[in-house]
This record gives C-alpha cells, sequence and structure tokens, in this order.
C-alpha cells in the first residue's frame, strides 16, 4: 500500500478498501466454521481437509490487513473516527483469526472421531455450533452496515452458547455408563469449549463495531 504519498481522497479509498478485506477475510472464515459443521455432522472429512487449507489464506489476510492498518495509521492524516475505525479494525481481525483457528481445530478433532459412534449428545453440540455461526454472520453484517446497536446485540446470543456449555459439560462430565476409551468424550468437551471461544470472539466482533460507531468502550 503506497501511503506515504496519499491524498485525504485516496487515503478513504485505501481505508475502504481495508474494510473490503476484513469482510473478505470474515467470509472465509463463515465458510471455514461451515466446513467444520460438514465435518463434524456429516462426517465429511474432504471438508475437514479444506479447513486447513483455507485457514493458511485466512492468516494470510490477517496479517497484510494488520500492515495496512500500521501503515496508513503512521500518516497522521487522519479525523478520530479514522483512526477509531482503523484500531479497532486491527483488533478485530485477531477475533477473526482465532475463529479461523477454532474452526480448523474442529476439522481436526472431526477426523478424530471419526471411527467412534455418533454420541448421543451430538444434536445438542450441532445447535451449539448453529449459535455461533449466527453469532459470526451478525457480527459481519454489524461490521458492513458499521451498526452499533445489532453489534452490541450479539452479547444476548452469547448467552445462549454459554448456557449450551454449562449443559453439555455436565453431561459429558457426569457420564458414567462409558463403555472402552474416553476418548470421544474428551474430544466433545475440546469442541464444545472451542465453540463457546468462538462465540466470546464474536462478541467481541460486534463491541468492537460499537466503539467504531460510538467510540464508547
Amino acid at each position: 500500500m503506497e501511503s506515504s504519498k496519499s491524498t485525504p481522497i485516496q487515503l478513504e479509498r485505501q481505508i475502504r478498501r481495508v474494510q473490503r478485506d476484513v469482510l473478505r477475510m470474515g467470509a472465509l472464515v463463515e465458510n471455514s466454521c461451515w466446513l467444520a459443521r460438514k465435518s463434524l455432522f456429516e462426517r465429511d472429512l474432504e471438508a475437514a481437509r479444506q479447513i486447513a487449507v483455507q485457514d493458511k489464506q485466512i492468516d494470510q489476510l490477517y496479517r497484510q490487513i494488520e500492515l495496512d492498518c500500521v501503515d496508513l495509521i503512521s500518516l497522521q492524516m487522519h479525523v478520530t473516527q479514522d483512526l477509531r475505525l482503523l484500531s479497532a479494525l486491527m483488533q478485530l481481525i485477531r477475533d477473526l483469526e482465532r475463529i479461523g483457528d477454532y474452526a480448523e481445530d474442529l476439522g481436526e478433532i472431526a477426523v478424530k472421531l471419526f471411527p467412534y459412534p455418533v454420541h448421543s449428545c451430538m444434536e445438542d453440540v450441532q445447535l451449539m455450533l448453529d449459535r455461533c455461526r449466527a453469532m459470526l454472520a451478525m457480527s459481519l453484517a454489524a461490521l458492513s452496515d458499521l451498526d452499533a446497536e445489532s453489534g452490541l446485540d450479539i452479547k444476548i446470543k452469547d448467552d445462549a452458547v454459554d448456557s449450551d456449555y454449562e449443559a453439555l459439560y455436565n453431561l459429558l462430565a457426569h457420564q458414567t455408563d462409558v463403555k472402552g476409551t474416553i476418548e470421544p468424550i474428551v474430544l466433545l468437551v475440546l469442541v464444545i469449549r472451542h465453540l463457546e471461544r468462538m462465540a466470546d470472539h464474536a462478541t467481541n466482533i460486534g463491541k468492537r463495531v460499537a466503539y467504531i460507531v460510538t467510540g464508547q468502550r
């Protein structure tokens, strides 16, 4: 990004381009979550492989966006809202990158779960994952529209995911009729923990959108 010679109009275009790149990164992360769903609940091992390939694209975009934000901030030509936007985007892409990493982890867990029978709680785990995907979609829509209210509303959805986590953890941790290896139970505990963290990061994105718009943390 040739920032040093930018005029105010060019600067505005560069900032908009960074915003588009963030949304493109978000679309890739959304797709990784969809692939994680396929790998876990449709036992699709090819989907798990695709997540790992796509995660490299997500990481590349993450590094590029971070560098672009640093370059733009260094220009010292911005109004307050521009600086707020750029600093929030730098934090926001970390949340996106972490969600992508968790999706990759879910794909790896799906491969390890593949040899075992489907656990009776998988329908509830699927519901939890779908809640997380909906939260991510909401956070990206809030970012696209710069809608502070929608961004903050995501916290309400996070409460439902927290309840899912608590219920599923209690079910898995207190299971007494385990036959054979406990590996699938341990793996499912990891799954719901990853989902709970994904929801937290989606909530963070919504909060960062609100900060961009209002300047209030």
